[in-house]
């Protein structure tokens, strides 16, 4: 009988340390959900990066400038007005100038008037001088007098010619067909020659100035496949096509996003035409990623 409790006994013993044993390696082991693995980082994107600026089309953006001092009688213009070629933008006053114009119009009409007169003179003493009446003195100084009227006829025209291509310049008006991007005047300012005074563009007429790094230039050919980004429309690309690829590279004119990256490196300037229509607006910074050149 002793011995079979000292039996079971044992029996009970070796369970509950074989429990202990079981307990102490599960404190130990940590949970699965605990030894799960992070999630790997998303790979880096393909292609050469790049950052880029939306500009216009040489000649497809033109600032626009006083031609001459004075005040700015009107400005029929906003921001965002569509124009075209030679429509009147601003007109600088210009009553003086049209008060001398017509004085200068009086001139011609009566200078004209005395080379008449001075031409019928000179025929009269020709006819006189035919027929020996008249010296030959007389008929030269005939001849002085249509010659002095015509000089005055040709200066008062001169006078015309000159008041109305200032008029001409008192008119501020489009060089090109486009939208009004920017308007830096109002009715009233006083403008010097040469002042801004509207910038015109021509939106439809738009690319991309971007910059890669020079240890890049090798690997960007003409006619490469570019994805286009910009922080201000999250999620969403647009495609392009390295349209200029320049023989040499230059330094750095567009002010990276990132503060950290360095402004004093060599790029190479590539231009970028729009492969479909995009919502980017002139001078919008873009981020380009350039397909390489096969090989790379």
């Amino acid at each position: 009988m002793r011995k079979r409790m000292h039996l079971a006994l044992g029996v009970l013993a070796a369970g509950a340390l074989v429990g202990a044993t079981v307990l102490q390696a599960r404190a130990v082991v940590p949970a699965p959900e605990v030894l799960a693995a992070e999630p790997a980082a998303p790979p880096p994107a393909a292609g050469i990066a790049a950052e880029g600026r939306v500009v216009a089309y040489p000649g497809a953006e033109v600032r626009v400038g006083a031609e001459r001092a004075g005040r700015l009688a009107r400005v029929l213009v906003e921001e965002g007005t569509l124009v075209r070629r030679g429509q009147l933008l601003a007109e600088i006053d210009s009553a003086e100038l049209r008060a001398a114009l017509a004085e200068a119009r009086a001139r011609v009409v009566e200078a004209e008037a005395e080379r008449r007169l001075a031409g019928a003179t000179l025929a009269r003493r020709q006819e006189l001088e035919q027929e020996r009446i008249i010296a030959a003195h007389d008929l030269d100084q005939a001849l002085r007098d249509v010659e002095t009227a015509s000089a005055r006829v040709s200066t008062a025209m001169a006078s015309v010619d000159r008041y109305q291509a200032l008029l001409e310049q008192s008119r501020i008006a489009a060089p090109i067909a486009g939208t009004i991007v920017a308007r830096e005047v109002n009715a009233g300012q006083m403008v010097e020659t040469g002042d801004h005074a509207f910038t015109v563009a021509d939106l439809s007429r738009l690319r991309i100035e971007g910059e890669a790094h020079e240890a890049d230039a090798q690997a960007v050919a003409l006619g490469a496949p570019v994805t286009i980004s910009a922080d201000g429309y999250p999620g969403r690309s647009w495609r392009g096509t390295v349209a200029e690829v320049p023989d040499s590279v230059t330094l750095r004119r567009i002010k990276p996003q990132d503060p950290g990256r360095p402004t004093d490196v060599r790029v190479l300037a590539v231009k970028v035409a729009f492969s479909e229509p995009v919502p980017l607006r002139l001078g919008t910074t873009v981020d380009l990623r350039i397909t390489p050149r096969s090989g790379r």
